[in-house]
């Protein structure tokens, strides 16, 4: 049986990657298409920029649209995504959360909501970029004395959160492998007169401009070498074909909060 899917945000970049993304997959339908009121696609089959005829027109009508789905994924913002979750737990629906810019009070609310249903919610849904997770990880434990880490991003010109939730969590994955909290040792800023680096430190630095969808590279310099670990991103349809991989992870689950790491088995 097919999992029917909603897909948030049609008329964006990663809308249009989603919904091509389900059309061409067998395991998947296609349940609703679901973007902001006033857009021009709304009443338009949500196929016909493919050429196809797919019987589903795109809408601004949450509830209508969630009603007889099984799972609604969402690349959109913080402000959005924050109700499609709360109409999905009220209509019992799965979640796929590939949004970022979220604050410490939303993500909360997430991991709440995952109590009730199930929700895959991870910055990036690329695999490469789920494997380079764990490398950095492992190369922070290996690297753990001498070695200054920095954590450099690039992405186009539109988007507006920064660092970006890939760098975060990588971030995130260095700290780990040095036995820290990144809270207690990110540096997200540098600018004047800032003084000699500090040890055990994590640093960040954001590029923004022309129309990269998404550069990572986690640098461990240290005396006489440097190793560097880099993700490059070249098409919007790795991450669409991530989500889709989880919501189809997401079939039959009831409740609970994975990410794309429980999704590919690494856990």
């Amino acid at each position: 049986m097919k999992t029917k899917v909603v897909i948030t945000g049609v008329s964006g970049r990663m809308g249009v990657a989603l919904l091509e993304g389900v059309f061409a997959d067998d395991a998947l339908t296609l349940h609703a298409a679901i973007d902001r009121s006033g857009s021009a696609l709304l009443g338009q089959d949500a196929g016909a920029q493919f050429g196809l005829t797919s019987g589903v027109k795109v809408t601004s009508d949450l509830a209508v649209a969630l009603t007889g789905a099984d799972v609604l994924i969402d690349f959109t913002r913080p402000e959005a995504a924050m109700q499609y979750l709360a109409a999905c737990q009220h209509a019992g629906v799965q979640m796929v959360i590939g949004t970022t810019g979220f604050s410490e009070a939303e993500k909360t609310q997430i991991e709440e909501a995952a109590k009730k249903n199930a929700i895959v919610f991870a910055p990036n849904m690329s695999v490469g970029v789920t494997l380079l997770i764990n490398l950095v990880e492992q190369a922070a434990k290996v690297l753990n004395e001498g070695y200054d880490i920095e954590v450099v991003e690039m992405h186009h010109r539109h988007k507006v959160d920064a660092p970006s939730g890939t760098a975060l969590r990588l971030g995130e994955a260095a700290a780990q492998g040095l036995d820290q909290d990144l809270k207690d040792c990110a540096v997200y800023a540098r600018e004047g007169v800032t003084g000699e680096r500090e040890a055990g430190k994590i640093g960040f630095a954001t590029l923004r401009g022309g129309d990269v969808v998404g550069d990572h590279t986690v640098i461990y310099a240290g005396t006489g070498e440097r190793v560097e670990i880099t993700h490059k991103a070249s098409s919007r349809a790795t991450f669409a074909l991530g989500a889709l991989r989880a919501a189809k992870f997401l079939s039959g689950k009831q409740a609970g909060l994975f990410d794309m790491q429980d999704v590919l088995g690494f856990k």
